[in-house]
């Protein structure tokens, strides 16, 4: 009897992997729809904090205006003969235009030493006004006690979502003592490995929302986007009970470095692509109520479409500069050449 069953239940296999197949390499080839956002974008830009190329690799570029129209950027570096996951440190520049040239002032966040959560790499930088205050998420790190069980960026697992507040964006920063997004207590939850790449949003009712990326290691090994509220701005932050909020794993790739904003009575959320369309480009989502997100969208192109960059020069890690409540200026950071990254620009030429 199984020997008679064998056949029939190979074919069925078979049409049914080869379905799922064809159904993937259509989402892959399927033109993919611009979104307001990219329609908006200059057809090119400009490089930001070159000067710091010399000395550090640039990246995470967080714009804000302050008081006086001067914009304000927070931006990760770390020496050439460093690694990110271990001597990042967040530096602050000033510059009278979103084009810069930028002046850089000083080291803001960099790690705390033994016995802090993190005491180590300080990475990734958001940056907010909310409540007149100015407001500095991160994630930081205790490269002590890196989960080994794999060797590839066995520091990851320490990483988790910090927050620093300020009267002004020269500081100085309180940050919190213990990471105002942790990993659940359940190792096997999709984010009991880390809590990542954090971006905020005040909802119009008046909570306080953080989202994060966390990567689920120990199971599917997907990145994944959830969120967390509170009543207050410094916390208690309850992460939502039907995490996470986007990912599309039908798709076959992954999402990760969020951006969200609320604008126009909507949630918009811009993401990097990992491998669902391409690996350089930017996706857009948007939605309701910041929960439910509706299909992919183009957010950008390639670097490579709007800079003199190698094709395959990593363009990601957006942030908005908004100015009157509008979106202003793009930013990103990008790699150019060897060994070489630091921010970028793109103007929006106009609005939705």
């Amino acid at each position: 009897m199984n020997k008679i069953l064998t056949l029939p239940v190979f074919i069925l296999i078979s049409i049914l992997t080869h379905h799922l197949m064809a159904q993937e390499m259509i989402s892959q080839t399927q033109p993919i729809k611009e979104s307001w956002v990219c329609k908006s974008l200059a057809d090119s830009g400009k490089f930001i904090l070159e000067s710091q190329a010399e000395a550090y690799r640039v990246w995470g570029c967080a714009p804000i205006y302050d008081d006086e129209g001067k914009v304000h950027v927070f931006f990760s570096r770390w020496p050439h003969e460093g690694h990110w996951l271990k001597n990042s440190e967040i530096a602050h520049a000033v510059a009278d235009h979103p084009e810069g040239p930028y002046q850089v002032t000083s080291t803001v966040l960099k790690g705390r030493g033994t016995n802090y959560w993190d005491a180590h790499s300080i990475h990734n930088p958001s940056v907010y006004r909310v409540d007149d205050k100015y407001v500095l998420l991160y994630i930081g790190n205790d490269t002590t006690k890196r989960d080994t069980w794999r060797d590839r960026a066995s520091e990851a697992n320490t990483q988790r979502v910090g927050m620093a507040i300020a009267d002004t964006p020269y500081g100085p920063w309180r940050r919190s003592e213990q990471p105002v997004i942790d990993v659940s207590a359940d190792t096997m939850a999709w984010d009991g490995y880390c809590t990542v790449n954090p971006a905020f949003v005040k909802h119009p009712d008046g909570d306080y929302w953080i989202y994060y990326r966390a990567w689920d290691r120990r199971n599917d090994d997907r990145r994944k986007t959830g969120v967390a509220m509170a009543k207050k701005l410094e916390g208690p932050y309850v992460k939502y009970d039907r995490n996470p909020v986007i990912d599309f794993p039908e798709r076959g790739g992954q999402t990760e470095d969020p951006y969200f904003f609320y604008y126009n009575g909507k949630f918009h959320c811009l993401i990097r692509d990992m491998g669902n369309y391409d690996w350089l480009s930017g996706l857009y989502l948007e939605s309701e109520d910041g929960l439910r997100w509706g299909e992919y969208q183009r957010g950008h192109y390639t670097g490579a479409h709007y800079f003199k960059v190698p094709e395959g020069s990593r363009y990601e890690r957006v942030q908005v500069l908004f100015k009157e409540g509008r979106p202003e200026y793009l930013f990103n950071s990008i790699e150019h050449g060897e060994d070489k990254s630091t921010g970028a620009v793109l103007k929006f030429q106009k609005d939705k």
